[in-house]
């Protein structure tokens, strides 16, 4: 236990003098975070690379157990090779990570850094081997390991957008899988993770609000990494039904803020690995509260999943369901209370069978446009564009293609606006061919369907016309409405 305690205090005190030290040298080098109006929300540039002096008084603090009176303890020192085995994955994402804050990488290129990292790791026998009791083939297994791996690594980098944030989570995260490696005796475990979070202690210092030094991607990612490692090696000791719920419910604030940030840019079509301001922390923000007191209530929020996971871990199996409602309730609670656009559009659309209505409409359109692309002659294109224009809200239908008129309703001479409201618009096709559509005023099928159906007709159609054009398709003799169908 002295031998802990000593990890524990030497990280500590490193961190706290060498995190001033090198962020000095790293405002010289010039390795600054500057606002980016988007994501960044600093007033003023401050150094990054805080991952550096965190993972510096971790290596200074093993050093001076194993120089020290002490000796690190027989069950400490028989621990050691399992942390001296994860250095290489570890390095490697740190490399990637101080490479993204110097120079700036693209998004595939520190992926391909950590899946080589995941491999390391697997390697030095860090293995996600099953689920909920679910033993995975060696496949699954290698699988699962990476996608955990990398989720967690980027799920912390993307929570990372404000002062103290991340380092808090990752304090509380790295704390208390420190408890419960010694509630089960994982010396290898708690041997890892004490330093860290002394160091972590200690950086949070210069990290909190008002911060005098960044994460950077070479703090984030290397501590995302090293919290995934370390939920595997939890689970590896914990009961077969625990399994990785623990661990989960740990990281349940990075990994629902990555979640959500997925959905929403999905929903959004937005890039996946772009930046915007929809993460938890910006929501808070937008709702009124301080950086502080958003940091404040995250912590709070990471504090209580803290709890949940000691409790699955150290209670009965049975209380193991129990704990997953609670999170998925208030996981559900808090994704309303924070109001985010992209979801509530959703709720409404589905409750007010707005999706299915789109769905069926796109099936319709899909449909539409395979049977325009297969008709052979001006006439078979009329008769598919007769049959679904109403589908997208439209009341009447007008084409002009090859010196011939067709029209539906055939009682109608034109496409007038009337005095009902509503608007037309006319799809000007090629070589002078034309397609004009009336939509009435109080239509209850959503805009968007009538565009897309007046851009599959401005495409698919025009290429079909010209392409009869081409042929030399004569064309009808007269013009014909669609009631004669």
């Amino acid at each position: 236990m002295y031998s802990l305690i000593l990890l524990a205090v030497v990280s500590f005190l490193s961190a706290l003098v060498l995190t001033p030290v090198l962020r000095d040298v790293f405002a010289r080098w010039g390795v600054m975070d500057a606002a980016d109006g988007v994501r960044k929300i600093q007033k003023r540039p401050v150094p990054r690379l805080g991952g550096v002096p965190i993972i510096v008084a971790c290596i200074v603090a093993y050093g001076v157990l194993m120089l020290s009176p002490l000796g690190g303890g027989h069950a400490v020192m028989r621990a050691l090779p399992s942390v001296w085995r994860l250095l290489p994955a570890v390095g490697v994402v740190l490399g990637i990570g101080i490479l993204d804050d110097i120079l700036g990488l693209k998004p595939w290129e520190k992926l391909a850094g950590e899946v080589l990292a995941c491999g390391l790791a697997i390697a030095s026998g860090v293995q996600l081997t099953g689920i909920v009791g679910v033993h995975f083939p060696p496949v699954l297994a290698l699988l699962g390991t990476v996608v955990w791996l990398v989720g967690c690594t980027n799920a912390v980098n993307l929570i990372d957008g404000m002062d103290g944030l991340a380092s808090g989570i990752a304090l509380l995260a790295t704390s208390t899988t420190f408890i419960a490696a010694l509630v089960q005796g994982d010396w290898g475990l708690a041997v890892a993770t004490i330093p860290l979070a002394g160091a972590l202690l200690g950086f949070l210092r210069y990290n909190y609000n008002p911060a005098s030094i960044y994460l950077g991607d070479s703090g984030s990612l290397t501590l995302g990494f090293l919290l995934g490692c370390y939920g595997i090696l939890w689970s590896q000791k914990a009961a077969t039904m625990v399994g990785m719920t623990a661990p989960l419910l740990l990281l349940a604030v990075p990994l629902a803020d990555a979640g959500l940030a997925i959905v929403r840019r999905f929903l959004g079509q937005q890039p996946i690995f772009g930046a915007d301001r929809g993460h938890i922390h910006h929501r808070l923000l937008a709702r009124g509260f301080t950086t502080r007191r958003a940091v404040l209530l995250l912590y709070a929020v990471a504090g209580v999943c803290a709890w949940l996971s000691l409790a699955v871990g150290l209670l009965h199996q049975n209380y193991t369901e129990i704990f997953l409602y609670i999170f998925v309730l208030g996981t559900l609670v808090a994704v309303h209370l924070l109001k985010y656009a992209e979801f509530g559009t959703a709720r409404r659309m589905v409750l007010e069978g707005a999706f299915r209505r789109l769905l069926n409409a796109r099936i319709t359109l899909d449909g539409v446009r395979e049977r325009l692309e297969a008709a052979r002659s001006v006439e078979q294109c009329w008769r598919q564009m007769a049959e679904a224009y109403q589908d997208f809200g439209f009341t009447s239908l007008e084409l002009r293609a090859g010196g011939q008129t067709y029209k539906h309703p055939a009682r109608e001479q034109s496409v007038p606006l009337g005095g009902q409201g509503g608007w037309q618009v006319r799809v000007d096709l090629r070589h002078g061919d034309q397609v004009a559509l009336r939509r009435n005023g109080g239509m209850h099928n959503h805009i968007t369907l009538a565009a897309g159906f007046m851009e599959m007709l401005e495409t698919t159609l025009a290429a079909k016309l010209a392409e009869f054009r081409e042929l030399g398709e004569p064309g009808p003799k007269r013009s014909r409405a669609a009631a004669a169908l």
